[in-house]
């Protein structure tokens, strides 16, 4: 009898995990793993991404390395709630370009059982957090920081450098764009930045 009425009462419990780090730390890759574990293991996932990320492909996800995964862009995260229909998992990538929404967004998802795993910048090129991220880093049950290697030193990097003089908030761009930096050469460049 008790047994009975333990699986009767037990509920799908949900969860934010966050991937976070400088651009070309392997946050998407990370990912790209994460969710075709998932998807290995049967479970019904959903990735999304902005509408504004087109540097790879219009659809997928796609990492430096050239991996993927099929995804949905979505030009704000209340969509996310609208499309995420009989999911166990959900991925979102570039989290740093969605609007303030998403935090509400990922915690609504996880209250209702779902595991949600959401990759994105930590800072900005100016060293500043980056969009809704530290709120979702707030809300999140388990946290990954990844680190890419400095291009000036060797050392790991959590920095993602501009070298362009662009000074607008967002910029997609890859390695003509940033540079990963370590905290030292970071302080560097940008003491010597016009």
């Amino acid at each position: 009898m008790f047994l009975e009425n333990t699986i009767h009462t037990t509920k799908k419990k949900g969860w934010i995990e966050v991937i976070c780090g400088s651009m070309f730390s392997g946050k998407t890759e990370e990912l790209i793993r994460r969710m075709k574990r998932a998807k290995f293991a049967k479970q019904n996932v959903e990735i999304f991404k902005p509408e504004i990320d087109t540097r790879y492909d219009e659809e997928k996800v796609v990492s430096h390395d050239a991996n993927e995964i099929h995804s949905t862009p979505v030009p704000s995260s209340s969509n996310i709630i609208i499309l995420a229909n009989n999911v166990e998992v959900v991925g979102i990538d570039e989290a740093q370009f969605f609007d303030d929404g998403l935090v509400a967004v990922c915690n609504q998802l996880a209250n209702s059982g779902i595991r949600v795993i959401v990759a994105g910048l930590d800072m900005d090129f100016k060293g500043k957090p980056f969009g809704p991220m530290p709120q979702i880093m707030a809300c999140a049950e388990y946290i990954t920081k990844v680190h890419a290697i400095c291009m000036h030193c060797g050392e790991l990097a959590n920095h993602s450098h501009r070298i362009n003089a662009n000074d607008k908030l967002v910029q997609l761009g890859e390695t003509d764009t940033y540079e990963p930096l370590c905290r030292s050469c970071f302080q560097r460049a940008i003491r010597k930045a016009p």
